[in-house]
């Protein structure tokens, strides 16, 4: 009595066959090929929004940040450069009055000399201040039109629209060398300049390329010389295109800086931002 007992509970304990456990893995690797194929496509649309938004995001700052600087360029001395894919511009601070010495001024006050070469002159009112003070290192451009002898990319060869700062005390600009000759301006206005910005696209497939920011404190007209540019600070990678386009607005004096700028992921998604900003070029 007692070992049919025993025998009962023996099978009673007993664990899966092993037909069963195959039929189990079967059926759970069949509910999971379904969930899978039900989840993946929700789960890569997910990745790739968020790929392009990444790369829209990226695109959008760079385009900001050249638009803004865009807005400060010296009048007439934007260029476009290989084939519409890099930017060069003077980058203006700020800008004041110089006291013309036509409205014979005060003994104490020192009219911008076009005749004797005097370095010295003074601003009409304050001077400007915080970022936008002038210091020594500065260009002082007047009415830039772009060609001789107005043309502020000659600096030291020949433009008679620019000279450079050797120091600033108050109101009183003096100059490292006073060039100033025939280019006057009607309202006795000047821009301050601080140096040359160029911004150069190098686009390569499957966005191997980069948009770098080159600045340098010196007047450089053209980008065949790279090492003149300044140090160069990449805005984005990912660049797969670009292309840079500037059309004159007739009867308005200024222009609409059309910027197109691709940006792709090795072998995947890629998005393609546009950003139109107008340019005022007063004299």
């Amino acid at each position: 009595m007692r070992q049919r007992h025993s025998h009962r509970h023996a099978r009673g304990q007993a664990g899966f066959t092993l037909v069963e456990a195959i039929i189990v893995i079967v059926v759970t690797g069949i509910v999971a090929a379904m969930t899978a194929a039900f989840i993946r496509l929700p789960v890569q649309g997910y990745i790739d929004t968020e790929a392009r938004a990444d790369m829209a995001d990226a695109a959008d700052l760079a385009l900001r940040r050249m638009s803004r600087e865009l807005r400060l360029a010296l009048p007439f001395s934007i260029g476009l450069y290989n084939g519409n894919q890099t930017i060069q511009f003077l980058l203006t601070k700020t800008g004041a009055r110089y006291i013309d010495a036509a409205f014979q001024p005060p003994a104490t006050l020192l009219p911008l000399d076009f005749v004797g070469g005097n370095p010295s002159f003074d601003i009409v009112g304050a001077a400007p201040t915080g970022r936008q003070a002038i210091v020594p290192g500065d260009y002082i451009v007047i009415a830039n039109s772009g060609t001789p002898p107005a043309n502020a990319y000659a600096f030291g060869a020949g433009a008679d629209n620019i000279s450079r700062v050797a120091a600033i005390n108050g109101t009183r600009v003096t100059l490292q060398q006073n060039l100033f000759a025939s280019t006057q301006s009607p309202q006795q206005m000047f821009q301050v300049v601080t140096g040359t910005v160029t911004y150069v696209c190098t686009p390569a497939a499957n966005g191997g390329g980069t948009l770098q920011r080159y600045y340098t404190t010196n007047i450089v007209s053209g980008v065949g010389n790279l090492a003149a540019l300044g140090t160069p600070a990449v805005l984005t990678g990912m660049v797969a295109g670009c292309a840079f386009n500037n059309v004159p607005l007739a009867g308005r004096g200024g222009a609409l800086m059309t910027m197109a700028l691709t940006l792709q992921r090795a072998g995947g998604e890629s998005a393609r931002l546009v950003r139109q900003t107008q340019l005022d070029n007063p004299i």
